[in-house]
């Protein structure tokens, strides 16, 4: 196995991300990252039995999704479209499941049900 100097940094905030959800620190990640290290990091989240799902973000980039499995099937219903499309609703919902606070969640939800 390489050391973790061997990784490049974007790989490095990957394993760390593992790790805080193997501590139970969280309980889903959103890693965007360059297509090419799917391969690496789909990987080592399959030898790890962590679920996972991958959305697309442009030719270059994915969002890799990461965590329990209850999370992950329910973001497989939302991340059926890029994710500045989703709705406020989902929006929330989306930042709530990953942890974010949510007292800075419910200004963003409030600000982005002012514009519609």
């Amino acid at each position: 196995m390489m050391t973790s100097d061997a990784f490049p940094a974007d790989l490095k905030v990957f394993l760390n991300h593992v790790y805080e959800f193997k501590k139970g620190v969280r309980n889903m990640v959103l890693y965007t990252t360059n297509r090419k290290n799917e391969s690496f990091a789909v990987a080592r989240l399959a030898s790890q039995h962590i679920a996972y799902c991958v959305q697309p973000v442009d030719s270059r980039r994915i969002n890799l999704f990461f965590g329990r499995p209850e999370c992950i099937n329910a973001i497989r219903f939302m991340a059926t479209r890029p994710l500045n499309e989703l709705t406020p609703e989902e929006d929330f919902i989306l930042g709530a499941m990953l942890g974010y606070d949510i007292c800075g969640q419910c200004r963003r939800y409030c600000k982005r049900k002012a514009e519609v």
